[in-house]
């Protein structure tokens, strides 16, 4: 039974700091996707490389201080890549996949357009890229499980303000559109929706105000799975006793 586990750490520094290894060591995940190093090659300790024996794969970001994905893995991969193909966007870290088997599980972090509208037209940049290779990658055959912050609340349920939040980036209509494109036309799964179809499901929390304490938060971080693997999908856990960053890591275990 595949237990897997994705987590924005916001920093592995600050994650570690806080708990976060300590935490993962007790879960006996097979696989731990994480986002958002911020940390380039000589930044990585021991500890972050290879915590409690896991093998881990990195895809750090050219800025010092950004971004930045990796897979942990009980096992060593058949295969890992780094970055999807896209020089813009693979300078900037956002890519680790890792081959065991017919299972190919990948750490993604898609960008953010928040910060203003020069993000923005960034962030589409990379969904009108990404989209075709997430049609090769299912194209391929594969059970595929791509875990990560892709920065995009999918439907009103997935954010407690949708109302105020329709003109702002990560509820667009565009990105909106783009994600349902995942889902009905290429054929992926968001497997934490299939078991758990409740409201306030969420995984990220702004800093500003009492977001966290009134669960006055966002469903950006998903398990993105093709049909087989999904279907075997048992259960999910959204983990909000400790707090590692500003998201909660997300769990979800496959018989």
């Amino acid at each position: 039974m595949p237990k897997i586990i994705s987590a924005n750490l916001n920093g592995i520094r600050s994650a570690s700091s806080k708990g976060f290894f300590k935490w993962m060591a007790n879960q006996d995940a097979d696989f731990v996707c994480v986002q958002e190093l911020k940390a380039q090659a000589p930044d990585m300790t021991p500890e972050f490389l290879n915590p409690g024996g896991y093998h881990g794969h990195f895809h750090y970001a050219e800025k010092k201080g950004y971004s930045g994905t990796g897979v942990y893995s009980k096992v060593e991969p058949d295969r890992v890549v780094i970055g999807f193909g896209s020089p813009e966007f693979d300078a900037e870290g956002r890519y680790v996949r890792c081959d065991f088997g017919n299972l190919t599980v990948i750490s993604v972090y898609c960008p953010s357009g928040s910060s203003g509208p020069e993000r923005q037209e960034a962030k589409f940049r990379f969904m009108d890229l990404f989209l075709p290779h997430l049609q090769a990658l299912h194209a391929e055959g594969r059970e595929v499980v791509i875990c990560g912050d892709w920065n995009i609340a999918h439907k009103e349920i997935d954010l407690k303000n949708w109302k105020g939040n329709k003109k702002n980036s990560g509820f667009l209509p565009e990105e909106r559109e783009w994600m349902t494109r995942i889902f009905d036309e290429v054929g992926y799964v968001d497997v934490h929706r299939g078991l758990d179809p409740r409201e306030e499901q969420y995984t990220w929390w702004s800093n500003r105000g009492q977001a966290y304490a009134k669960n006055v938060g966002w469903r950006i971080d998903y398990h993105v799975a093709t049909p087989g693997i999904a279907a075997k999908a048992t259960t999910v856990a959204i983990y909000k006793e400790e707090k590692f960053s500003d998201h909660a890591p997300l769990t979800i275990t496959y018989a």
